[in-house]
C-alpha cells in the first residue's frame, strides 16, 4: 500500500520550483549574442499558449529487500533492524518532501521479487513519476538485481538508488553506475535521502521552469529541450514603458531604505540613485507575474548604452537573487541556466562573473556589475556590501560585494552545448575598482588542479562559495548532463568578448 504524503505549498517561499508565482520566481535568461539552435532550442506560438507548470512533482519511494523481520549472516546483519531502518528511511525522505513541495509517495510493502519490480515499472510506465528512490536494504546478490532491472527500464525516470553502509560492495555497484538519468548513493549518511530528494526536486524544478526574455521585438516561446525551460521572450520596450509607469511608492522607499541601511557604506550613489534602483525590483517582479514566469533577463547593457534608462538593474538581480530567485544580466543563457540550478539545488546563489586570467599569479579574476551577498545560503547573513556606481557607466547603483577571502568556491557553467564545466578553488583576494578598472564585485580565485588558468574554458561561469563540486557531478548524472572540467591544459579556453 502506497503512503501519500501531501505538502500545504501556501507555507513555502523559495523551496519548490515555479509554485507562487510571488513567493517563487526564479530566472533564466537567453543571449543576444548566442547562434541559434543553443541548446537545442525550439521556438513555438505567441505569448499565453503555455500551460502553467504542475503544483509540485511526484516522487514515488520503494524499498528492495526480503520480507522478513531479521537477517541472519552475512550483510547488513543480525543487529540491522529492518523495520527501524525503513521507518527511519521513509521519516527522513517525508520530511524533506514537506520542506521541498514534493508529493511523496512511499510504497510501504518491501518490493521482495522480480514480479513487484515488474509491477512498479508497469505503474511508472502508465503513469510516470517525477522522481524514483529506490532503498536497497540487503546485501544479497538476489536483490541488486532489482535495483539494477529498475535502472536499466525505468526509462527517462530519474532515478536514485540508496545503498546504506551495509548493503553494498564495490562489485554490487558496478552495473548500474553508468545507467542513464540514475545515481546510486552508497554512503552511511542516512541523511542524505533529503539530499537525493532536493535533487529529484531540482530536476523537475528546471524542467517546470518559465522564464522572461526581455529584447528584441518579438513576443514568443521557446523551448530548451536540455533542461524543459521555456524562455518567453517579450519586447525590450516593455521594460522601458514598465519603468516610466512605476512611481516612488511607499513599496519603493522602503526597498531602498533597505539597500541603504544594509550597505557596509556608500561611495558614488545619491538618495534617487538608490531610489531608481528600488524602482528597477518592482518592475521585474511586475513583468515576471504578468507573463507567468518564474524568472527574468534583460539587455541591460544596450539600455544603459543608448542612455534609456538612468540605473542599470543590477540591484535588482542583486535582491532577487538573494530573495533565491534569478537575477541575470545581458540575457546570457549559459549564465542564466547556470543560476537557476545553483538556486535550486545548493540553496544558496551563484555569482555570474567575467573572467580575467591573472597570467602572474596564475589565477582567475571574475568581476561583474551585480552580485548577491547572501552567499552562504539564503537564509544565512549577508556578506559585507557597499553601493557603488556601476563603473562602465558611472551611473546608478552596482554593489561590491566582498567575498571571505581564504574560503572555498566552486565554479560552475554550462558551455552552450549542455556540458557542465566544474572546478572548485578558494577565494584569494577581493579587487578594488579603482584603482583597478573592471566591475565593482572582482574577486579573485586560485582553483584546483589547473596547472594554467589562462586555460579555463567558458564565459559568465558562476564563482559560488563552498565546496559543492560533488553534488553538481551527482545531480548531472541523474539529470543526463555531461560534466567536463572548466580548464584542460594545452586546451584553447571557449568564451566571447
Amino acid at each position: 500500500m502506497a503512503i501519500k504524503h501531501e505538502h500545504d505549498h501556501s507555507q513555502c517561499r523559495g523551496c519548490c520550483g515555479p509554485l507562487d508565482r510571488r513567493d517563487f520566481m526564479t530566472t533564466v535568461g537567453l543571449s543576444a549574442l548566442a547562434a541559434p539552435g543553443i541548446f537545442g532550442a525550439t521556438t513555438s506560438a505567441l505569448a499565453g499558449d503555455a500551460s502553467v507548470p504542475p503544483a509540485k512533482p511526484r516522487v514515488r519511494a520503494v524499498f528492495l529487500h526480503p520480507k522478513i523481520d531479521r537477517y541472519w549472516m552475512g550483510w547488513p546483519g543480525a543487529s540491522y533492524d529492518i523495520k527501524a531502518r525503513d521507518a527511519e528511511f521513509t521519516k527522513v525522505m517525508s520530511a524533506a518532501a514537506a520542506e521541498l513541495g514534493v508529493d511523496l509517495e512511499v510504497e510501504a510493502e518491501p518490493l521482495a521479487d522480480l514480479g513487484a519490480v515488474d509491477k512498479l515499472l508497469a505503474e511508472c510506465k502508465q503513469s510516470p513519476p517525477d522522481g524514483l528512490i529506490a532503498v536497497v536494504g540487503a546485501l544479497h546478490p538476489r536483490y541488486w538485481p532489482h535495483a539494477n532491472k529498475l535502472a536499466a527500464e525505468k526509462g527517462d525516470i530519474p532515478l536514485i538508488i540508496f545503498s546504506p553502509m551495509g548493503t553494498s560492495f564495490t562489485s554490487r555497484l558496478q552495473p548500474a553506475r553508468n545507467a542513464k538519468r540514475c545515481f546510486t548513493a552508497a554512503t552511511q549518511d542516512h541523511g542524505w535521502l533529503a539530499t537525493g530528494m532536493n535533487m529529484l526536486r531540482t530536476v523537475w524544478g528546471m524542467k517546470t521552469t518559465r522564464l522572461c526574455i526581455v529584447n528584441g521585438e518579438e513576443t514568443k516561446d521557446e523551448l530548451l529541450p536540455a533542461f524543459g525551460v521555456t524562455l518567453h521572450h517579450v519586447p525590450l520596450s516593455r521594460w522601458t514603458d514598465e519603468l516610466a509607469k512605476q512611481e516612488v511608492t511607499a513599496e519603493v522607499r522602503a526597498v531602498a531604505d533597505e539597500f541603504a541601511k544594509t550597505a557596509q557604506k556608500i561611495v558614488e550613489p545619491n538618495r534617487q540613485d538608490i531610489l531608481n534602483a528600488a524602482k528597477n525590483y518592482f518592475v521585474a517582479k511586475r513583468i515576471m507575474e504578468a507573463e507567468n514566469c518564474q524568472g527574468i533577463s534583460l539587455n541591460c547593457l544596450s539600455l544603459v548604452g543608448d542612455r534609456k534608462i538612468p540605473c542599470p538593474p543590477c540591484m535588482a538581480w542583486q535582491k532577487l537573487n538573494d530573495e533565491g530567485l534569478v537575477g541575470c544580466c545581458e540575457c546570457d543563457i549559459n549564465a542564466a541556466v547556470s543560476l537557476r540550478l545553483c538556486s535550486l539545488l545548493t540553496g544558496r546563489p551563484g555569482f555570474m562573473q567575467d573572467p580575467a586570467p591573472n597570467t602572474v599569479n596564475n589565477t582567475l579574476m571574475g568581476a561583474h556589475c551585480s552580485a548577491p551577498k547572501k552567499l552562504r545560503g539564503f537564509d544565512q547573513p549577508a556578506v559585507p556590501c557597499i553601493l557603488r556606481s556601476h563603473s562602465e557607466s558611472e551611473i546608478g547603483v552596482a554593489p561590491q560585494v566582498i567575498w571571505p577571502v581564504g574560503e572555498t568556491a566552486t565554479v560552475v557553467g554550462f558551455d552552450g552545448s549542455c556540458n557542465l564545466l566544474l572546478s572548485t578553488g578558494h577565494v584569494v583576494a577581493n579587487i578594488d575598482t579603482p584603482p583597478c578598472g573592471g566591475c565593482r564585485t572582482s574577486v579573485e580565485l586560485k582553483l584546483d588542479g589547473v596547472d594554467d588558468h589562462l586555460d579555463c574554458k567558458g564565459f559568465h561561469q558562476l564563482f559560488i562559495l563552498g565546496k559543492h563540486d560533488l553534488l553538481f557531478r551527482a545531480y548531472c548524472q541523474l539529470a543526463g548532463i555531461k560534466v567536463l572540467p572548466i580548464a584542460v591544459s594545452g586546451d584553447p579556453p571557449a568564451g566571447r568578448d
